[in-house]
């Protein structure tokens, strides 16, 4: 026969696992992998890199973002990505097997599938805050994937290793690169592959 105690800790276990059983069908976990290839002055180096949606960011998530661009720039950007919970997790070449959090991604829908956007901080080497290098002030990454979900063959993407955010002359939004983008080929989105 069970103690009251017993009861009471069995009751409790039973709901703990009512109310997380659902919240954990809503647990988003997305695992997207490609093959960075360098362009221009960077052709022919490859890496591959990956990126881990643990959830994606919210209208609010993208509303602190643009006020905070608004009031400090590029650099406005920058602190609040700080700031913010991670995302996900980004893998590229530069940053080895760990890789770092992603602070915003978003998922559009398109007519063959859907783009992937992100932006995170990107990591300043030791070599270039002792150095005090310019490249500093490019301190984003960021990047776009497009799934085809019709022809996967057809996926593609670009990755900004090392970027910043300006208006341009137009008045525009525009990432200003440090050197050259990266093309983003070979894209498996994994969350498809389980599914089917």
């Amino acid at each position: 026969m069970l103690t009251k105690s017993c009861k009471a800790t069995f009751l409790v276990l039973a709901l703990s696992i009512a109310l997380i059983g659902p919240a954990a069908a809503f647990a988003q976990v997305e695992t997207i992998d490609a093959t960075a290839r360098g362009t221009s002055t960077q052709m022919g180096q490859m890496g591959n890199v990956k990126l881990i949606i643990n959830n994606f960011s919210t209208p609010e998530d993208r509303q602190v973002l643009v006020d905070a661009f608004n009031k400090g720039q590029s650099q406005g950007l920058a602190k609040a990505l700080e700031k913010m919970k991670s995302a996900g997790q980004l893998q590229i070449p530069s940053t080895g097997r760990v890789g770092y959090p992603v602070s915003y991604v978003v998922s559009i829908p398109t007519d063959t599938g859907r783009k992937i956007r992100f932006v995170t901080n990107r990591k300043i080497t030791f070599g270039e805050a002792y150095a005090n290098s310019p490249s500093q002030a490019y301190d984003l990454t960021a990047g776009e994937i497009i799934i085809n979900d019709k022809d996967p063959k057809q996926s593609s993407g670009q990755l900004f290793p090392a970027t910043q955010l300006i208006i341009n002359k137009e008045g525009q939004l525009q990432w200003e690169l440090r050197k050259n983008p990266w093309d983003l080929v070979n894209i498996i989105d994994w969350t498809k592959k389980k599914e089917k």
